[in-house]
């Protein structure tokens, strides 16, 4: 065994050289070198085992007719299900169509005879390695993408729904997932999708209530030009770009019963015309569909065909509302805290453990989406690193939930505060309350005379709260007396 690059040569990547033959071993190895690759080399298929599992190549340059008692398909046969990062080329000297075939069957890249190109055999490596890194950027990108979509939550619905998107991404099978608005319905798709073996292929949403009636027809399946008053250029609809991936039908149950049909077609014949075209097109793409509605309802009134129905629900999947699942809020809040910090810049806020217990109270109507909503305002609007059930208040939760005991301080605060930017004149909404409030505590710290007891009770803050308000805006309490 030979191996070894030259000293102060730029690596490009390992390749390993397999063939019993010395003047190819030393050609080849030579040859890849030049060029900026690690090279290594075997005189026989043992020998080769061995130095692939400790190499660890990206390229093997396998001789197919090699003595002993391993020629080149059994290495292949043996070494291809547990090399998982390499590619193998075959060489042959006495190649037949069925041997190459054969090869090409246990796995093999290519097949190329002796005697050998040069030229052939760098260009096979610099396309095997450039095929290599755009995988691996690939896979790198979709696990980042996979970490980003995960979905947050430990209770028993929620553990029950991560083990059925677990089973079923590995499958073909149309998903129909239902739930309230704001469940995360479409995180589920995109779990499902990114799971799946089809992740490197297009996931295509499509929000079926957000397009027209008249325009649904040409947004699904795309038109020719000149098929509708408008179409001044042919154009691909959604099931064109989905080809190969998933298309995620959010909101079915608001289609008409006439696109219904023609989904319903598509589904069944895999296959679709253009608005505009006879000429037919065949699809392969995994249907996910989403709807907020009850379909069996929707069915027996008429809104929804039932073939349709029993065509998109080969695997029912349920996403609990928050409220069903409220053990999960503080995972959830800590998540979106850790989101918010990280895109806007903030530093990471705490909730007092009052606060969580109002946001675990709070029946959230609009599920996690309003969450979401509320935790990005509380970033906003919240000044100090500490979120109590004050700053939840002024966020605006007491107008969502109708009871977190708001007072008439709270009416005059908002009241002098809009006082304040108006006169002013300042623009940043954080800012602006940042002033309103250092002003408010100086004001209402004076009227109680530095009494900061009765500061807190007058204002309906809890004492140590206040001081660490008065501590965030340095406020000197002494000064004030």
């Amino acid at each position: 065994m030979n191996s070894t690059s030259s000293a102060g040569t730029s690596i490009l990547g390992k390749i390993l050289v397999i063939d019993d033959e010395a003047p190819i071993r030393e050609v080849l190895s030579a040859s890849l070198m030049d060029e900026g690759y690690e090279v290594r080399t075997a005189r026989s298929g043992d020998e080769g085992l061995r130095v692939l599992e400790e190499f660890r190549p990206a390229v093997v340059f396998l001789d197919i007719w090699m003595p002993g008692s391993m020629d080149g398909l059994d290495v292949l046969k043996e070494a291809r299900p547990k090399s998982s990062f390499c590619e193998f080329v075959m060489m042959s000297g006495h190649g037949t169509i069925e041997t190459a075939v054969k090869a090409v069957k246990l796995g093999a890249w290519d097949f190329v005879e002796k005697p050998l190109s040069i030229d052939r055999i760098l260009i096979l490596a610099k396309n095997i390695l450039s095929v290599q890194s755009e995988r691996g950027e690939k896979n790198a990108l979709l696990n980042k993408l996979r970490k980003n979509i995960a979905i947050v939550g430990e209770a028993p619905t929620m553990m029950s729904l991560k083990q059925l998107i677990a089973r079923v991404a590995a499958s073909q099978s149309w998903v129909l997932i239902t739930g309230e608005n704001g469940t995360g319905k479409e995180l589920v798709a995109q779990n499902v999708h990114y799971l799946s073996p089809r992740a490197s292929k297009p996931f295509i949403d499509v929000n079926c209530a957000a397009i027209p009636e008249d325009l649904i027809e040409s947004e699904l399946f795309g038109h020719e030009k000149g098929a509708f008053t408008g179409a001044e250029r042919a154009r691909k609809g959604k099931f064109d770009h989905a080809n190969g991936g998933t298309i995620f039908l959010d909101e079915i149950g608001d289609m008409s019963l006439k696109t219904q049909a023609k989904i319903l077609r598509i589904l069944q014949e895999k296959r679709f015309t253009r608005v505009g075209s006879e000429e037919a097109i065949e699809v392969d793409v995994r249907v996910i569909a989403a709807t907020n509605k009850n379909l069996e309802v929707e069915i027996k009134e008429g809104r929804f065909r039932e073939d349709l129905y029993y065509r998109l629900n080969v695997i029912p999947c349920h996403v609990p509302a928050l409220r069903e699942r409220t053990t999960d809020i503080p995972s959830l809040v800590r998540h979106f805290s850790e989101l918010f910090a990280r895109e806007g810049g903030f530093r990471l806020k705490q909730f007092s453990d009052a606060a969580m217990e109002k946001l675990i109270a709070h029946p959230w109507p609009g599920n996690v989406r309003e969450l979401r909503n509320f935790i990005e305002r509380i970033y906003i609007l919240t000044p100090t690193e500490f979120v109590d059930v004050h700053d939840l208040r002024f966020a605006g939760l007491t107008a969502l939930s109708g009871g977190l005991g708001g007072n008439a301080s709270d009416s005059d605060a908002s009241l002098e505060m809009n006082e304040i930017v108006a006169t002013d004149g300042i623009d940043n909404f954080r800012e602006a309350r940042a002033k309103f409030e250092k002003e408010y505590l100086l004001r209402k710290i004076s009227e109680n005379k530095g009494n900061i007891s009765k500061t807190a009770e007058a204002i309906g803050l809890e004492r140590s709260y206040l001081h660490r308000k008065i501590k965030g805006y340095g406020i000197d309490v002494e000064e004030i007396v």
